[in-house]
C-alpha cells in the first residue's frame, strides 16, 4: 500500500461514507509508520489509567499547595489522589485516564454527567537534573478555590469542552444542553491514525492512494539553484492540506464545524484567532498559548511552501534532523551555520539557530513551546516598543541598549528594508496604545501585500478604531480578499461600525465560499433591521443566521458560547429568545458573569428595569467588588434616581478598574449632574493622565471648561482633540469657534 502525495488530496474531507476503523487495523499494513508513532506525544496524548501509563509517583506521596495537602496513592491496580473536591472538602479520586507524557503528565477523574475533569496537580516527567520528577500545581499564581471556574473541578478544566476533541481520535463529544451532561465516545482514545489520515474503511477495502491523506510526504522536495544559499521547494503546493489539518490542533482557535473530518479546509471547520492583544506581542511573537499555527502563519517559511513534515517526522513528531541541521535542509550551513552570521562561537548556545529564530515561551510551568514565526531578532523594536527578543534569552543581565550595540556593531544599523519590516509591529503596537493617526500605518500594512495574511487581516480588524471615509474604503477593497483570514480581519474591523456601514461592507460576505467568512458576517449583520431588505436578502441573511446558530451550538456547553449565542437573540429584536438563553446560562453556571451584565441590559432595552436589578443584585451577591457589575448597578441606579448611591457606586468600579476610560467618563458625567463639577473635572484629569489619547475624555473636559467659562482650559483640551481626531467635523467646528488652528 503506498503513500500518496498531497496533491491527491481534495479539500473537503474524507472518502465519502468512510467510517473510522481505528489505528490497530491501520498497524497491520503500515508497520513502520506504527512503529515510529508509538511512544510519541501523540500515542501518549491520552490513555487508560495502568501501570504502563502512569509515570507520577503514587509511592504515597504527598504535595501541599494553598494549605491543601493532597496524596498520591494506589489501591491494587487502581491510581488514587486524596485532594479538595468542589466542596472544598477532602476526598478520593480514582484516575480513569492519563493525559500527556512529557514534559508533564495529567490526570483524568470521571464525574457525573459523562465529565472527565483535568486536575490541576500535574507530574514533572522531566529528569531530575532539569528539576522534573516532582509534583507541582498547573496554576501557581491564580489559586483557584472550590468553586472557582479555574479549580480542577470547575467548567475550565473539563477535559469534554476544553480537551477532548485533540487529544482523542473521532471524538464525539455527545452534550445534551437539556441535561448539562455528555456522553463522549472516540474510535481511539489517543491520537491514532485516523486523526490525521481520515477514517480509512474505504481504504481498507481497496487499498491504493487514499483521496483523504492530507498528511502524506512532500510533493517535490527542495533544491538549491546554483549559487544560492537557500533553497526552493522543487514544485509548487496546491493547497495547505497538510498544515490545516496540524492546525485544527495546533491554532488558538474556535470549532465552528461539529462533523469536522481530516483534509477539511481551516476555514470551514475552525474560527483562527488572529494578533490579538493578549495572545500576541504587537510584532506578532507568541505571548498566551497559540499553539503555532498563528505564528507560522507570519514566517517567510510558511511563505516559502513549507509545510509540518519538512522538520517533523509526521509519525515520530521528531525533528527530521537533529538540531540545526534541520535548518540546513533549506539553508546552507557555509552561509549560516557559522560565525560569520551567527557571530557566536560555534557548538555554542548562541549557535543554534531556533534559539536566535525561534525562541521558547515557557506554558504550564515547564512546557517551553517555540514560536514558529521564525523571526531576526530585533532589540530596536524592544527599545521601541517593548517587545521581547532572542538575545535576552541568553543574556537576561544585559541591558536592551547593550543589546542594540552589539546587533549594529555585527550587522549595522537598520536600513531601510529592516526599517520596513518593523512598521507593522510599531502600526499594530500604536493603535493599541490608542496612539492618534494610526490609521494610515494600519492601511499600509493592510494594503502590503508582502506582510502575512494574518497580519494584514490585524490591521483591517483594528482600523475602524478611527472611522473615516478612508477607512471604510479600506476595509470595503479588501472585503474581496483572495486570503480568507484578510476576509475575517475585514469583519472584525466592521463590527465596530454603524449598522448601514456593516450592511454595505459585510453584506456581499454572506456568499463567500468560507464558511468562518459567513458565520462571522451574520454576526456582524445581527443587527439589521429585517424590513430594509428585500425579500431575497432576508432569505440569505436568515440562511446564514441559521448557520451562525449552527456554529454556536458546536460549543454550546461552554457559558460563553452560550451567552454569545444569547447577544445574538438580542441583537436580532427576539428578547424572549435572547432572555431564556441568558438564564439558561445561569441556571447550569451562575458564575458567568456576562450573562449577568447582559440579561440586566437586555431587561433594561425593554423596559423592565425591575427585572434588571434583581439580576445586577443576585450577580453582586456573588461578586460583590467587580467592577463590571458596580458600573452596571450605578448606571441603574442613576435611572432609577438614587444619585447619591449611583455615584458611590460608579466610583468604586472606575477606582477597581482604572483601565476602562468609560467607566471614569460615566463617573465624571455623574458627578457632574449632580452639581460637582470640580470633582468630575479631578475624575478625567486623573483617567486622562492614563488615558492620554481617550476622545470621550477629552470632549468630556472640553464641555467641562466651557460649561465653568474656562475658555482657556477648554482651549487646552480642544488642541489635543485636534491631535486625535483631526478630521472629525465635530471637533474642526469646535477649534473653529474657540480661534485654534486645524492645520
Amino acid at each position: 500500500m503506498g503513500a500518496c502525495s498531497e496533491g491527491d488530496a481534495p479539500r473537503g474531507g474524507a472518502d465519502a461514507g468512510a467510517i473510522y476503523v481505528g489505528g490497530a487495523v491501520c498497524a497491520d499494513c503500515h508497520q513502520d509508520e506504527t512503529a515510529g508513532w508509538r511512544g510519541s506525544d501523540h500515542d501518549l496524548a491520552m490513555n487508560e489509567a495502568s501501570a504502563d501509563a502512569v509515570l507520577g509517583d503514587f509511592d504515597d506521596a504527598e504535595f501541599t499547595y494553598a494549605g491543601v495537602t493532597s496524596r498520591f496513592s494506589r489501591r491494587g491496580d487502581a491510581f488514587v489522589i486524596r485532594t479538595e473536591g468542589p466542596d472544598g472538602v477532602l476526598e478520593e479520586y480514582e484516575v480513569a485516564y492519563t493525559f500527556g507524557a512529557d514534559p508533564l503528565q495529567q490526570y483524568l477523574v470521571e464525574f457525573p454527567g459523562g465529565r472527565l475533569q483535568a486536575l490541576s496537580l500535574a507530574w514533572d516527567s522531566r529528569p531530575d537534573d532539569e528539576g522534573g520528577r516532582r509534583w507541582f500545581h498547573l496554576l501557581p499564581e491564580d489559586t483557584p478555590t472550590a468553586g472557582d471556574e479555574l479549580h480542577w473541578t470547575g467548567r475550565a478544566m473539563n477535559w469534554n469542552y476544553m480537551c477532548a476533541e485533540c487529544h482523542s481520535t473521532n471524538l464525539i463529544k455527545g452534550y445534551d444542553p437539556a441535561a448539562d451532561a455528555y456522553q463522549t465516545t472516540w474510535s481511539d482514545v489517543d491520537v491514532s491514525c485516523e486523526s490525521c489520515h481520515g477514517p480509512a474503511s474505504a481504504h481498507v477495502a481497496e487499498p491504493g492512494p487514499w483521496a483523504a491523506d492530507a498528511v502524506s510526504e512532500p510533493n517535490g522536495g527542495w533544491v538549491f539553484d546554483e549559487g544560492e544559499a537557500i533553497a526552493r521547494r522543487a514544485n509548487a503546493l496546491p493547497d495547505q492540506s497538510q498544515i490545516e489539518t496540524c492546525a485544527h490542533c495546533h491554532a488558538r482557535r474556535a470549532t465552528i464545524e461539529a462533523e469536522r473530518t481530516p483534509g477539511t479546509p481551516i476555514f470551514d471547520s475552525d474560527l483562527v484567532s488572529l494578533l490579538d492583544e493578549g495572545l500576541y506581542h504587537a510584532d506578532g511573537q507568541i505571548l498566551d498559548e497559540v499553539y503555532v499555527y498563528g505564528s507560522f502563519l507570519q514566517s517567510r517559511m510558511y511563505a516559502a511552501g513549507v509545510r509540518c513534515s519538512d522538520c517533523h517526522d509526521p509519525h515520530t513528531l521528531e525533528l527530521r534532523q537533529p538540531g540545526n541541521a534541520v535548518c540546513a535542509q533549506c539553508h546552507l550551513p557555509s552561509t549560516f551555520d557559522t560565525p560569520a552570521h551567527h557571530n557566536h562561537p560555534a557548538g555554542s548556545i548562541g549557535a543554534r539557530c531556533a534559539d536566535c529564530h525561534m525562541p521558547a515561551q515557557t506554558y504550564m510551568v515547564v512546557d517551553r513551546r517555540r514560536d514558529h514565526s521564525m523571526r531576526i531578532p530585533r532589540p530596536h523594536l524592544t527599545a521601541e516598543i517593548g517587545v521581547p527578543n532572542a538575545c535576552a534569552g541568553c543574556h537576561s543581565g544585559e541591558s536592551v541598549g547593550w543589546a542594540v550595540a552589539t546587533v549594529e556593531r555585527w550587522y549595522g544599523a537598520p536600513d531601510a528594508a529592516d526599517d520596513e519590516r518593523m512598521q507593522a509591529a510599531r502600526a499594530i503596537h500604536a493603535a493599541r496604545q490608542g496612539t492618534p493617526g494610526t490609521a494610515v500605518g494600519l492601511a499600509a500594512i493592510a494594503d502590503d501585500d508582502l506582510e502575512p495574511g494574518i497580519t494584514r487581516a490585524t490591521a483591517l480588524s483594528m482600523a475602524s478604531s478611527d472611522p473615516s471615509p478612508e477607512t471604510l474604503e479600506l476595509l470595503g477593497r479588501h472585503a474581496i480578499d483572495e486570503d480568507p483570514l484578510v476576509r475575517l480581519g475585514v469583519l472584525a474591523g466592521v463590527g465596530a461600525l454603524p449598522p448601514e456601514a456593516r450592511i454595505r461592507i459585510a453584506f456581499g460576505l454572506l456568499r463567500d465560499p468560507v464558511r468562518a467568512v459567513r458565520i462571522e458576517a451574520a454576526r456582524v449583520l445581527a443587527p439589521t433591521p429585517m424590513a430594509s431588505l428585500t425579500d431575497t436578502q432576508r432569505e440569505l441573511l436568515t440562511e446564514v443566521f441559521d448557520e451562525y446558530v449552527a456554529a454556536l451550538r458546536v460549543s454550546e456547553d461552554h457559558p460563553a458560547t452560550r451567552t454569545r449565542l444569547a447577544d445574538f437573540y438580542a441583537q436580532r429584536g427576539m428578547p424572549v429568545e435572547a432572555e431564556t438563553t441568558y438564564r439558561e446560562v445561569l441556571a447550569f453556571d451562575s458564575t458567568h458573569l456576562p450573562a449577568y451584565l447582559n440579561l440586566s441590559e437586555l431587561y433594561r432595552s425593554v423596559g423592565r428595569e425591575r427585572d434588571g436589578e434583581a439580576v445586577l443584585l443576585r450577580g453582586l451577591s456573588i461578586f460583590p467588588d467587580d467592577p463590571h457589575l458596580l458600573h452596571s448597578r450605578g448606571l441603574q441606579l442613576v435611572r432609577l434616581r438614587q444619585e447619591d448611591q449611583a455615584i458611590a457606586l460608579l466610583g468604586r468600579a472606575s477606582a477597581l478598574a482604572p483601565e476602562v476610560p468609560r467607566y471614569a467618563y460615566v463617573l465624571a458625567i455623574a458627578k457632574n449632574s449632580n452639581d460637582d463639577s470640580s470633582g468630575a473635572l479631578a475624575v478625567v484629569r486623573e483617567s486622562l493622565a492614563r488615558h492620554s489619547f481617550d476622545r470621550d475624555l477629552l470632549s468630556l473636559a472640553v464641555s467641562l471648561h466651557l460649561d465653568r467659562g474656562e475658555t482657556q482650559e477648554a482651549r487646552e483640551y480642544v488642541a489635543l482633540l485636534l491631535n486625535v481626531a483631526p478630521n472629525d467635523p465635530t471637533v474642526r467646528q469646535l477649534s473653529r469657534q474657540l480661534g485654534i488652528s486645524s492645520n
